[in-house]
């Protein structure tokens, strides 16, 4: 501490002067000194110094602060002091409070110092690198500076910081360490250091989105509460909208990830609704607003469409519609769920068929859209809550023909409920239609053309709607009451809904106009419009008056003589002028509030003055702009050649479309066929899996089969040689007797036909004898009858000797047999068997051993049985042994993680006990030198001025000493 006396004891001079000298002395101490002591000590006075002088120290001082960064890194105490005291010259955060005046120039000066500075710590990247290693330390007086000091260099040169540690090895990684922290100060800080490294740079938005930021940010707002939690959870959510905001990447993987289910706890509010404080509706505000970054319009179609399934699929939808339908929610919180309904059921029919299925909570039911509806045209609801509404109610229409037909549907007089106990949304169109308020009449003018949209089904249905005007009077039809309200001159807010109503409903429909012409009035009228030279004001009613006139020429099919193409077109030219028509048309595109219409689906204006166009009018208005503009200029003969070509174009798209319908069929059949064959292939793949199974088991069945018989054998030899021989070689004992069967009916046979063979052969020798002399008359008859008989008896003796022959053969091959079975028995027999054997007691060894088998084939069956049993025993039991295995791992990463938690609780607590005691001794000191120099020592002092207090002790100590010399 001599050296704080040394350096603090020239104060006589001014106090710039001064300051000056002892920031020197100080950073000349800090390079100087040899003794960590006297350089802590010295860094420590710099950082007091730091923010009230902060241009002086940030000049002299911060090439001396890194090198103590680069050389220090051992005490942690000096590298948090240097941290804090770069933190102050960098940072702009002002704590004094000033005049306004001052306050901007301060401001303004403090941004600048602190981007200069910035600039030149971060010109030597090794600083930035630095700055990240250091973060890598778990003591807190390191890691906190750290962390604070990064944020503010990242505020200041936001794209050079973030590329400097792009290109840091493992420099983004480090950064999400933070978010892991067991101490919350640094764990928030750490959101609030990775906000400002995320903003709008997509290479860094991925890397922190694939190091699982999804993942801990999600976990630290189920922790804070979810909406109900504070300012914690609105970084978080900021972090997240940096994270997936226009990035296409992030969001695939945010809604492959399923993270999207794990957003609806956020909007279960409740009922309750008494705990609306301003951090919760700030939560939920930002919480709607990463919903709708997800289902965007300007979100590719393919993400956006897989994200609104999701929504629907996890009840997220659902939940939205419960806020959107709840009591005693706040304005702005309502009018954002709107907004967000909006585009997640917007061109996705699933979430636009159930939204049309949502009733309010009243008695009787109302559909949703019906009520909200009724906040659209009633003109006490704020401006914001109409515009949501109108939104909502055109992303319900968006590409929903079903909707459509729902909407105009309920103004045609077949639906319209008699009794009048119920309204629909076409009747609270039509009312707002027809209303005083102006901004009524655009937005039902604007939501009935939504209505109308692409569909000429509609077109065509909406033209039956009658309307009542008043009583005693004929109804008039809904097209033929705009045109009235039109001509009445109302205001310009008013006549441009209806204008864009009228152009929407006549184009692409020839029957509409036909009906829009077939009513005289309504041609001068337009005309009379455009002629006009009128004030800017009413520019764009001529404009749209040109639109509709030429929308009526171009999509005219001629069906009226008055009104043909051809008239229309020289009624032009002889009371507006071409050119003057076609300059009354641009004035629509030029319109100032005409390009802020074209950016976005959403109606989001500033105040009721500016609603005049609607988004998707300016899509129609681009497209018809350059065809009108031909269409006028073409002569006749041109307008007939076109028509030709229209008519062949119309032939040639109804063949096309013929063909398209027959190949779409073709298509669905050949994909039936091909699920078919698909279906088919997985049964035939079933079946060979289960024939492979079964042959496996058969060939196990006949390997454990023949095992049993040798077994058998084995035990069968201890009865005598036979049984032994008649189990060798898988010669079973059924087939030995069959066999000797088969041999004896031989024998039989054979000895049968031998006796036969030898009777005959007498009978022939008794013949040969007997036979008479040549000479008798009567014996020669006898002996032709013999002869006859004679030659059958020779035919049968041939018979019979060739059955005899066959029988031999087959004897001798069965022999043959019985011999090789013999040999075989023979060859495992321990001694032959008795030749005088009788055939009684074979057959009763064959049946003892048939018997045996028997058993053991029974047997086997058995312990194929319980084999079988076993397995699936054992897969049983290995599959809860996996599950343990599973829950095991599990548990003991858990218990890892706590035991890490612990000692770094331990850690912390011994370091801040060492702190404490420095400090209890350092205070005790110091009241030891109080006392001895006669001062009275206060008990209550406070510690944080620490640092002050014992500048000032020693100020008076030297300046006493100077005293008493």
């Amino acid at each position: 501490m001599n050296f704080l006396r040394g350096v603090m004891g020239g104060q006589s001079a001014g106090p710039q002067h001064t300051e000056a000298e002892t920031i020197q002395k100080l950073c000349d101490r800090v390079a100087s000194s040899t003794l960590l002591d006297d350089r802590r000590n010295a860094v420590r006075a710099l950082k007091s110094l730091s923010k009230k002088y902060r241009l002086e120290v940030g000049i002299q001082a911060m090439e001396h602060l890194i090198h103590v960064l680069q050389t220090d890194r051992s005490d942690s105490e000096i590298i948090g002091y240097a941290l804090d005291t770069l933190y102050n010259i960098i940072s702009n955060d002002e704590e004094e409070e000033v005049d306004d005046v001052e306050e901007e120039n301060s401001t303004r000066q403090s941004e600048d110092l602190g981007s200069q500075f910035t600039e030149i710590f971060i010109k030597q990247q090794e600083n930035v690198t630095l700055l990240l290693s250091l973060l890598e330390e778990f003591d807190f007086h390191v890691r906190w500076p750290g962390v604070k000091l990064l944020t503010s260099l990242l505020k200041q040169l936001g794209p050079q910081v973030q590329q400097i540690i792009l290109v840091s090895p493992m420099g983004v990684s480090r950064l999400m360490d933070l978010l892991a922290d067991s101490r919350e100060v640094i764990r928030n800080d750490g959101v609030l250091l990775l906000q400002a490294l995320t903003r709008s740079n997509g290479a860094i938005q991925k890397i922190v989105a694939f190091e699982n930021a999804f993942e801990r940010l999600l976990d630290i707002i189920t922790e804070e509460g979810n909406s109900d939690g504070g300012i914690v959870v609105e970084d978080c959510l900021i972090l997240l909208q940096n994270l997936l905001k226009n990035n296409n990447s992030n969001q695939n993987f945010f809604k492959e990830g399923s993270y999207i289910q794990r957003m609806k706890p956020w909007f279960e509010v409740g009922d309750e609704n008494s705990g609306w404080s301003a951090q919760k509706v700030t939560n939920l505000h930002l919480m709607l607003q990463l919903v709708r970054v997800l289902v965007s319009p300007n979100n590719p179609p393919g993400a956006t469409s897989s994200c609104q399934k999701a929504m629907f699929q996890c009840g997220l939808l659902q939940q939205l519609c419960t806020i959107l339908m709840a009591t005693g929610v706040p304005a702005d919180i309502l009018t954002e769920t709107i907004n967000t309904v909006s585009e997640v059921i917007r061109g996705c029919q699933v979430n636009q068929d159930y939204f049309a299925s949502v009733n309010a909570p009243s008695n009787p039911p109302r559909p949703a859209i019906v009520v909200l509806l009724m906040s659209m045209v009633n003109e006490r609801q704020p401006f914001v809550l109409r515009c949501a509404v109108l939104y909502c109610f055109q992303c319900f229409l968006y590409k929903n023909q079903k909707g459509q037909g729902e909407i105009v549907s309920t103004l045609l007089p077949s639906t319209i409920d008699a009794t009048g106990n119920t309204v629909s949304a076409g009747q609270l169109l039509c009312g707002g239609l027809f209303s005083t308020d102006s901004l009524s009449n655009w937005c039902a003018a604007v939501a009935l053309a939504h209505a109308l949209q692409e569909n000429a089904t509609q077109k065509e249905q909406l033209l039956r709607v009658q309307l009542a005007t008043s009583i005693g009077n004929p109804p008039v039809s809904l097209l033929q009451q705009c045109t009235n309200i039109l001509s009445q001159g109302s205001k310009i807010q008013t006549r441009v809904g209806l204008l864009m109503l009228l152009c929407t409903w006549l184009s692409n429909c020839p029957i509409a106009v036909t009906h829009f012409l077939h009513n005289s009035a309504n041609v001068p009228f337009l005309t009379g419009q455009i002629a006009e030279n009128l004030g800017e004001e009413e520019q764009l009613v001529q404009g749209l008056c040109a639109l509709l006139l030429g929308i009526s020429i171009y999509f005219n099919d001629n069906s009226l003589e008055t009104y043909m193409k051809e008239k229309l077109k020289q009624l032009i030219e002889k009371r507006i002028g071409k050119e003057n028509f076609i300059e009354k048309l641009g004035f629509i595109s030029k319109h100032e509030l005409y390009s802020r219409a074209s950016q976005k689906p959403q109606p989001n204006f500033p105040s009721p003055e500016y609603m005049i166009f609607d988004h998707e009018f300016t899509k129609l208005v681009k497209e018809l702009e350059g065809v009108i503009t031909k269409a006028i200029y073409k002569s006749s003969e041109e307008d007939k050649k076109e028509e030709e070509v229209k008519k062949t174009l119309e032939q040639h798209d109804s063949i096309v479309t013929h063909y398209k319908n027959m190949i779409r069929e073709q298509d669905l059949q050949l994909e039936e066929l091909k699920q078919q064959i698909s279906t088919l292939k997985c049964q035939n793949e079933q079946l060979q899996t289960a024939v492979t199974q079964q042959v496996s088991q058969i060939q196990q069945h006949k390997d454990q089969y023949n095992l049993l018989k040798v077994q058998l054998g084995k035990d069968s030899q201890h009865q005598g040689p036979y049984s032994d021989g008649a189990q060798m070689n898988g010669v079973q004992p059924e087939e030995i007797s069959r066999l000797r069967e088969e041999i004896e009916e031989l024998k039989s046979n054979r000895e049968l036909l031998q006796s036969q063979l030898a009777e005959k052969d007498s009978l022939i020798e008794n013949l040969k004898s007997s036979q008479p002399s040549p000479g008798t008359n009567e014996l020669s008859s006898a002996t032709a009858g013999d002869s006859e008989q004679i030659a059958e008896l020779k035919q049968e003796l041939a018979t019979l000797k060739s059955q005899l022959n066959s029988q031999s053969v087959e004897i001798t091959k069965l022999q043959t047999e019985k011999q090789e079975l013999l040999q075989k028995t023979e060859a495992f027999a321990k001694s032959a068997p008795v030749p005088g054997e009788s055939d009684t007691v074979i057959a009763t060894k064959t049946t003892d051993v048939e018997g045996r088998l028997s058993a053991l084939l029974q047997e086997t069956k058995e312990l194929k049985n319980e084999i079988k049993a076993l397995s699936e025993e054992r897969t049983a039991i290995k599959e809860q042994l996996d599950s343990s295995n599973s829950t095991i791992a599990i548990l003991q990463n858990e218990k890892n993680k706590l035991e890490v938690d612990i000692t770094d609780s331990k850690k912390e607590q011994d370091d801040l006990l060492v702190l404490l005691a420095d400090q209890d001794q350092k205070i005790f000191s110091l009241k030891n030198k109080l006392k001895e120099l006669g001062h009275p020592v206060e008990e209550e002092d406070e510690l944080e001025s620490g640092d002050q207090d014992d500048e000032d002790d020693e100020d008076e100590d030297d300046g006493k000493e100077q005293g008493h010399i």
